[in-house]
């Protein structure tokens, strides 16, 4: 898979993702893809992950800024950068937190997907207004 595709690939898988579309999603991972998220939380599936968040926010998008990638013999890696935006457990609106997301590519799968974010250092999950 060369760049283009592997970065048209995560776009489609993220917005997937954004949408709750979660068995469309798990196509894009391999068999036994790792994700791990901030604090080293490791998850076996995006529906172990979804069930995760569920108690941190109503809903979060992502606004992509940049968007780059490299390829090594049979791996693509994908970085994604930008800001998320949604609305936290008090009804809330929150945006501008940072992210950037890693995805390993192989085999036209997502084998890898890393994520830092500034959720929790931003406190805009906590607030009340």
């Amino acid at each position: 898979m060369d760049t283009n595709e592997a970065e048209e690939l995560v776009r489609r898988f993220l917005r997937l993702m954004e949408d709750r579309d979660l068995e469309t999603a798990e196509t894009y991972m391999a068999t036994k893809a790792r994700i791990t998220f901030p604090g080293g939380r490791t998850f076996a599936s995006q529906r172990e992950m979804v069930a995760a968040a569920g108690g941190r926010y109503k809903w979060i998008k992502k606004q992509f800024d940049r968007v780059e990638s490299f390829r090594q013999e049979h791996t693509t890696v994908v970085y994604v950068q930008g800001t998320l935006y949604g609305v936290n457990l008090h009804h809330v609106p929150f945006a501008n937190v940072r992210f950037i997301d890693r995805f390993v590519i192989e085999n036209d799968h997502i084998v890898q997907q890393d994520v830092w974010n500034d959720l929790a250092e931003s406190g805009v999950l906590a607030r009340t207004t």
